[in-house]
């Protein structure tokens, strides 16, 4: 039997601020634990799960709460349900933290993968930024549309300034810590 309790750690910040790369070495990390463990990246679930939604406010939410609901249902089943997805406006994010913690049986973990814009721009190996500021690519969050950054996250990744290796250290100590795992 795993020793961790099922829980959500959901992941927030900008595009190529980090958050599936930690996700990634988190969800190895994990099983090399042997707990049940289960990532909900934002690009696939938009491929699998949310196919033929569009990036206006309304669409973004539904992809949201989309996983948000799966992460739940992981997460009360002992799952460690990781996502990874920009979730950019604050009031979903709380919405889901509150429908996850409704029932008792799983926490909530925000993690803000925090790099500033010039950070982004920098190691955008894809341009998408440069176009984006451009005015190429319209409803790019951050740039031409709204990213609301957590006031208060329950744990903050500075990927511009420290390692993957560090901060997937720094959030393990902290969910041992919260008493998630051991």
């Amino acid at each position: 039997m795993p020793n961790h309790k099922g829980f959500v750690l959901w992941f927030t910040g900008l595009s190529g601020s980090g958050k599936s790369t930690i996700s990634n070495r988190l969800v190895s990390e994990f099983k090399a634990r042997g707990y049940n463990v289960e990532l909900l990246d934002g690009d696939e679930v938009r491929t699998h799960l949310s196919k033929g939604l569009g990036f206006s406010k309304e669409d973004r939410d539904t992809n949201i709460r989309r996983i948000g609901w799966v992460a739940k249902v992981l997460a009360r089943n002992g799952v460690i349900a990781i996502t990874a997805a920009i979730s950019p406006y604050a009031d979903i994010r709380n919405e889901i933290r509150a429908d996850v913690e409704s029932e008792g049986r799983a926490a909530f973990v925000e993690v803000y993968a925090y790099a500033p814009l010039d950070a982004l721009v920098e190691r955008d190996v894809k341009g998408l930024y440069k176009k984006a500021l451009a005015g190429e690519i319209a409803n790019f969050t951050g740039v031409s549309d709204p990213y609301e950054a957590p006031e208060n996250p329950d744990f903050t990744a500075f990927t511009s300034e420290e390692s993957v290796d560090k901060s997937v250290e720094r959030l393990i100590n902290h969910l041992a810590e919260k008493g998630l795992i051991s």
